[in-house]
């Protein structure tokens, strides 16, 4: 195999590297969401809501408590659209290079 294949396979190991990375990232803020979405769900049905800060718990306004979550909720949406931009982004040019990598290998092996 030429070197300049095996430069294309380490290089295709990072970049393999890095999307396993970025779904590990989106999967956390995915379940931050889903943790977000579930506090907003049960806000509705109480009468007091209270935030836990560090090691206390603090009385909150709902509508402040809903407000700040709902912020939350739009940012970590935000976070993991971008996420998905980049891992699309990774998953093309993983393929892109994988495409040449077997290439070049096929035509070594015609040789």
């Amino acid at each position: 195999m030429q070197k300049e294949t095996e430069k294309k396979i380490a290089q295709l190991q990072l970049i393999e590297q890095n999307l396993q990375n970025t779904l590990l990232q989106k999967q956390r803020f995915q379940s931050e969401l889903f943790e977000i979405e579930n506090a907003l769900k049960e806000i509705e049905n109480a009468e007091e809501v209270y935030k836990i800060v560090g090691n206390i718990m603090l009385s909150k306004k709902k509508e402040d408590l809903k407000k700040e979550l709902a912020s939350k909720k739009g940012i970590t949406d935000i976070r993991i659209k971008n996420l998905e931009k980049e891992e699309s982004k990774i998953r093309e040019k993983a393929n892109a290079l994988q495409k040449e990598v077997i290439g070049e290998i096929e035509e070594n092996d015609r040789r």
